[in-house]
C-alpha cells in the first residue's frame, strides 16, 4: 500500500474543523437476477452509506466499496465507526485531506496487524469523500466546482455490468434509458463469448460503442486469444483481461500483440500502481475506483497524472448512488475524454438516491452544492442491515 499525495488541496471553508459525529449503514437489497462476473455472484446488492458532521452543523455524505466478500458491508460499518471514527477525535482539521491523510498514518500498523489493506483503505476512503461533500457544502459549491471552478455539468456515461448471455436484451433497453456505450461482462466461456460480441456488434449503431471486461478472468494466452477473436468487432477496451498484479511483461504483449486497447485500474491498491502502469504505457485507459482506494484525496492527484501521462482517465464504479455521485464529480471536474461508469443492473440503493440522470448519452449531475444529497431517502430504510454512531 502506498500513501497517496496529499499536497496543496482545497480546505475546509470555515477553518480547521472538528467532527462531532458520524453515522455509517449498511444496506442490502434482494434482486431476481444476480450479478454475476468471472470471478464470483452478488446475490444482492449492498451499500455502505457515511455520514460525517462537524461541530458547526455542516455534514456530508460518502460511500465505501462493500461488494466482495459477501458479509463487506457489514464488516466496513464496525471498522468506520469502531476504528477509524476514534481517530478523529479531539483534532481540528484544515481540510479533508489533512483528516485523510492522519487516518492513514494512524491504520498502517493495524493494516500490517491484521492484513486488511482493501477494507481500511476503503473506509478511510468513504469518510473521505464526506469530509468533501461537507467541505463543499460549506463553499456552497457543488463538489466538482469546489475542485475546479471551470468543471462540466454533464459527463458522456456508458451503461456497465452487462452480462454477455443476456447482452442482447440489456443493450436495448441500456439504450432506450439514454445510453449510447456498453459495457459487458465477458470470461466465461471463450467461443460463447466471442460468438456474443459478434451478434452485439452487428447490433449497434454507428454512433454506439462497445467495451468489454473480463474481471482478471485470463492467463496471457487466453487474453490473447479472446482479443485477437475480437479484433474485427472494433472494441474500445478490453477491460482487466489478466489478474491486477500480472507482470507487467503479460501486458506489454497483450498490448502489443492483441489489437484491442487496454484497461484496468480498479484493483489498483495505491499511487504507485498508477505512476508504475502510467510508465509501462500498456493500458490505454485506468479506471481508479474512489470508493475502493483513495476517496478525492487520493483519486484526484492519480486522475491528473493519469491524463498528463497521455492516458484516458474513466473511473470505476460499481455500487450505490452516493459513490456514483462522487465518482460524476470527480470525472467533471478533472476533465478529459473519460466516460463515466453506470452499471446496468436494478439497485434501488442506486437509483434512489440519484434518480434519472442519463439523457443522450449524457449523466447529468445535480446542482446543489457537495454532491446534492439531503438525506439518504427515507424508502431505502428498509434495507438497512445494520447503523452504527460516532460521537465526539
Amino acid at each position: 500500500m502506498t500513501e497517496p499525495d496529499t499536497g496543496s488541496m482545497p480546505a475546509f471553508p470555515g477553518g480547521g474543523l472538528r467532527l462531532r459525529r458520524l453515522d455509517a449503514w449498511s444496506l442490502r437489497v434482494a434482486i431476481e437476477r444476480p450479478v454475476e462476473t468471472s470471478f464470483g455472484i452478488m446475490r444482492d446488492r449492498p451499500a455502505v452509506f457515511v455520514r460525517a458532521e462537524a461541530e458547526d452543523g455542516s455534514f456530508g455524505y460518502g460511500e465505501i466499496w462493500c461488494n466482495f466478500p459477501a458479509c463487506g458491508a457489514e464488516h466496513r460499518v464496525v471498522m468506520a465507526i469502531d476504528e477509524l471514527a476514534p481517530m478523529l477525535t479531539g483534532r481540528a482539521f484544515d481540510a479533508p485531506a489533512d483528516a485523510f491523510g492522519h487516518l492513514w498514518d494512524k491504520t498502517r500498523v493495524r493494516v500490517l496487524q491484521t492484513g486488511e489493506p482493501g477494507p481500511y483503505s476503503q473506509a478511510i476512503a468513504g469518510i473521505d469523500i464526506a469530509l468533501w461533500d461537507l467541505a463543499a457544502r460549506q463553499a456552497g459549491k457543488p463538489l466538482r466546482h469546489f475542485i475546479a471552478e471551470g468543471a462540466v455539468d454533464a459527463v458522456p456515461a456508458y451503461s456497465s455490468g452487462i452480462h454477455i448471455a443476456i447482452a442482447h436484451e440489456a443493450v436495448p433497453e441500456a439504450r432506450a434509458a439514454g445510453f449510447r456505450n456498453f459495457k459487458v461482462k465477458v470470461g466465461f466461456d471463450m467461443a460463447a463469448d466471442l460468438a456474443g460480441i459478434a451478434g452485439l456488434r452487428k447490433s449497434l449503431g454507428a454512433e454506439e460503442r462497445l467495451f468489454t471486461d473480463a474481471n482478471q478472468a485470463w492467463g496471457l494466452d487466453d487474453a490473447l486469444t479472446f482479443a485477437k477473436g475480437a479484433q474485427a468487432y472494433g472494441l474500445g477496451w478490453l477491460e482487466e483481461p489478466l489478474r491486477a498484479d500480472a507482470p507487467a511483461a503479460d501486458w506489454a504483449r497483450l498490448a502489443k500483440d492483441g489489437g484491442v486497447p487496454l484497461a484496468a485500474g480498479e484493483n489498483f491498491t495505491g499511487a504507485l500502481d498508477f505512476d508504475a502502469a502510467i510508465a509501462a504505457k500498456s493500458l490505454s485507459y485506468m479506471q481508479p475506483d474512489m470508493a475502493k482506494w483513495g476517496g478525492v484525496t487520493g483519486c484526484l492527484p492519480v486522475a491528473r497524472a493519469i491524463l498528463a501521462g497521455g492516458v484516458t482517465y474513466r473511473p470505476h464504479y460499481l455500487g450505490g448512488g452516493v459513490g456514483l455521485l462522487a465518482s460524476a464529480n470527480l470525472l467533471a471536474a478533472v476533465g478529459g475524454p473519460g466516460l463515466l461508469e453506470v452499471d446496468n443492473n436494478p439497485n434501488p440503493l442506486r437509483e434512489g438516491v440519484t434518480g434519472e440522470r442519463i439523457a443522450d448519452g449524457q449523466f447529468h449531475l445535480p446542482d446543489g452544492p457537495g454532491l446534492g444529497i439531503e438525506a439518504i431517502p427515507d424508502g431505502l430504510g428498509e434495507h438497512v442491515t445494520l447503523h452504527r454512531i460516532w460521537k465526539a
